[in-house]
């Protein structure tokens, strides 16, 4: 059985949560509350599913204004990474071939190679360009 979208029910959840642009930081808490109440129900409608994504759009859109994260360094992003997967030094040798790069790389001191940063991505599975300066 395919559900199909019914714009009246659809109507009614726009008038009855009313979204717009968010422009404070109380018009994004609420926005997240509705978000995070049609993500624990068991089976949205296509009418709820579409207000969903409306108010992800709507959520992004202002906390990547309003909190932008600033672009790290390969440093920074490795050591991120490490913490984030549980991965050691010790792990990251056997990828950088040596223990003295893995400590000038994590130092700040060395940056990686292209080769390196390949390598890392798809130890890492992430996209190369986050640990390209």
């Amino acid at each position: 059985m395919t559900l199909t979208f019914n714009p009246e029910s659809y109507a009614a959840l726009l008038a009855q949560y009313q979204p717009k642009v968010i422009t404070t930081e109380a018009e994004n808490e609420t926005a997240i509350a509705i978000v995070e109440d049609l993500e624990h129900r068991s089976h949205l409608t296509p009418e709820e599913k579409a207000l969903l994504e409306l108010l992800v759009t709507l959520i992004s859109k202002f906390e990547e204004e309003n909190y932008p994260i600033p672009p790290g360094t390969q440093h920074s992003m490795l050591l991120h990474l490490m913490e984030a997967k549980n991965v050691t030094q010790e792990d990251l040798v056997a990828i950088l071939q040596s223990e003295s790069i893995v400590l000038d790389v994590l130092n700040g001191n060395r940056q990686l190679t292209e080769k390196q940063i390949q390598e890392l991505a798809v130890f890492f599975q992430i996209d190369p360009s986050y640990l390209v300066e």
